[in-house]
């Protein structure tokens, strides 16, 4: 691949492209992932920069993620009608993992949390927010990069076992009774034993897809061990897991606001959740969320201005001339933060 082309990658061609011959590459507006790159300098062709539109981060993210999503689906489907049930890696490693990473290097969340909003295919959209999610927590959890790359790859494939279950099951708009309950929890050792039978996977990435139902005080599922048993990817994958479900639109249920879930999901960490991962996660969150305006539970509309590190779902609000310390003022709360 000639590493100059490879600057291009997540780029769009502002034009149609053709060889010296004249012979037609690709069109205009085509995002670019690492097998076009691949093409054009099969071709010869050196890539300059007039040649790609530079678009806006938030037109690049929902590109991004639905380009993503539409491999994640083309992958699912092919698994569908292909026995053998191996993942095609190579197509993962070069349609998926770039685009996933490169969204993740913004640290943007809000923009980025926009895009990853399901349209109609959460089955698939799920698990490119998921690996997306998990990346930015090991990057806050600080994670080695090849521990990083390895997490992504085991985060995006956590619910791969999800295709050995009927679509019905997966698209039932109500709550699934005690049979289908049964068989919708073995998508986790079906993705196990998958991710496990596949070259190029190791065996940390096919404990993810067993271990993301787990939960810390020994209610998950599939076996309901307990925290000491379950790998720290598993974990940051169970979080990210839980997260993108809550805020998103689902047939059955309407998204819960950010700050809601945020709530929940610090009452879990005493039992469910671990602890230090969530913290880091929700702690980052409202960092994010700094400057944004909140209404408080009595009414008043202020902005944040001071996340606290020992609560950070409370933090400092300006309210006209007057500072307050939602962590001392147990009475008052924030019903919502207002994006910006």
């Amino acid at each position: 691949m000639n590493i100059n082309n490879e600057q291009y990658l997540g780029k769009q061609l502002a034009a149609n492209l053709f060889n010296h011959k004249g012979v037609f590459v690709l069109p205009a507006m085509t995002l670019l992932n690492s097998d076009h790159i691949r093409l054009i300098t099969r071709h010869r062709i050196m890539l300059e920069p007039q040649d790609v539109v530079h678009v806006d981060s938030a037109a690049f993210y929902q590109i991004a993620v639905d380009e993503c999503t539409a491999a994640m689906e083309s992958i699912f489907e092919q698994l569908r009608y292909n026995k053998s049930k191996r993942l095609p890696m190579i197509e993962l490693r070069n349609e998926v993992i770039p685009f996933i990473q490169q969204v993740s290097e913004k640290n943007d969340f809000f923009g980025i949390l926009a895009a990853l909003q399901p349209k109609d295919d959460y089955t698939y959209r799920h698990n490119v927010a998921v690996g997306i999610l998990s990346t930015l927590l090991g990057k806050w959890l600080k994670l080695k990069p090849e521990e990083l790359g390895m997490l992504t790859i085991a985060a995006t494939l956590h619910d791969i076992g999800k295709i050995m279950i009927p679509s019905e099951i997966l698209t039932k708009t109500g709550p699934l009774d005690e049979e289908e309950t049964a068989l919708m929890k073995k998508h986790t050792t079906y993705g196990y034993e998958m991710i496990r039978d596949t070259v190029g996977t190791n065996h940390m990435q096919a404990l993810v897809a067993l271990q993301h139902h787990e939960r810390m005080d020994g209610s998950g599922y599939p076996f309901g061990v307990l925290g000491h048993r379950i790998t720290d990817f598993s974990k940051i994958v169970a979080v990210a897991d839980i997260f993108h479900a809550m805020t998103s639109e689902r047939f059955y249920r309407p998204a819960a606001p950010l700050y809601e879930v945020l709530r929940q999901m610090e009452d879990d960490v005493f039992g469910k959740l671990d602890p230090y991962i969530c913290r880091v996660f929700i702690n980052k969150l409202m960092q994010s969320m700094l400057g944004n305006d909140v209404v408080l539970t009595d009414g008043r509309t202020g902005k944040i201005i001071l996340i606290l590190a020992h609560d950070p779902l409370r933090p400092l609000v300006n309210i006209e001339e007057d500072f307050v310390d939602l962590s001392r003022h147990r009475d008052l709360g924030i019903v919502r933060v207002i994006p910006q």
